[in-house]
């Protein structure tokens, strides 16, 4: 368990905010007839020229690209292609992560592609909300374990279901820091601390939680083809409770 010194907080509210920044920038692309690809090039370009930063996922593991883009039934780690066009009705998660003065910091959200339909509102509304529901229990000695603990209860008493193959995880000088963050019932546990810093990103699915990785080896679907949302944030634990550093 890493805690983190002022000097490592200080760097992690700056490159938060360039992540929180980003997703603004990234909104007025978000419509019908745009490629994910295009979306991508303008993330990239706009973290490397204007941020003067690095694209955390780029060549991470191979991930050849320098965000993720999860549409509709993608649950998470959707790569941008030029090929793939947004459409009306679509729903689409942009996952930014980027390094500089060597941080790291890792913040998604879902944006809907022209006008969303009842349904896929509430999904992406419950989703967002639980991190919320779960944050009420992040301060310093609770346990880790009510995090998902919350999310579960949370999410499931809209009739959704929690993924459970992926989950959030601790950040600073490193991507991914111990500890993991289960976003469900688990029996971990570990006490947070004053000044540890990790990620929250429940992904919820509007069928059952079962998923598979196609081919491409990185792009996670549901099996049933039912919609996944996720909202990801950074989080800081402090004495009487937390800072969301992207909010």
């Amino acid at each position: 368990m890493i805690i983190k010194n002022n000097k490592d907080i200080k760097n992690m509210f700056l490159v938060s905010s360039i992540v929180k920044d980003l997703l603004l920038y990234v909104s007025k692309y978000i419509k019908p007839g745009i490629s994910t690809g295009y979306i991508n090039d303008k993330c990239h370009n706009k973290i490397v020229n204007y941020y003067k930063a690095y694209p955390a996922v780029l060549g991470y593991m191979n991930y050849p690209k320098s965000i993720c883009t999860s549409i509709n039934n993608v649950v998470c780690h959707g790569i941008p292609s030029y090929n793939c066009i947004l459409k009306n009705g679509d729903i689409v998660n942009i996952d930014i992560s980027i390094f500089k003065n060597k941080y790291y910091s890792d913040s998604s959200k879902m944006f809907f592609v022209g006008t969303p339909n009842i349904n896929v509102l509430k999904l992406c509304t419950v989703t967002y909300n639980s991190i919320f529901y779960a944050l009420k229990y992040v301060k310093n000695n609770n346990k880790i374990n009510l995090i998902g603990e919350n999310i579960q209860n949370y999410v499931e008493n809209y009739g959704y279901s929690v993924v459970k193959n992926y989950c959030g995880h601790g950040i600073g000088k490193k991507l991914h820091e111990f500890p993991q963050i289960l976003h469900y019932k688990n029996n971990y546990n570990l006490r947070m601390k004053t000044g540890m810093i990790f990620t929250i990103e429940p992904m919820v699915n509007l069928g059952n939680n079962k998923t598979y990785i196609d081919e491409d080896g990185w792009t996670v679907k549901t099996k049933d083809n039912s919609l996944s949302a996720q909202y990801e944030h950074t989080i800081l634990v402090t004495k009487n409770g937390y800072k969301i550093l992207t909010l």
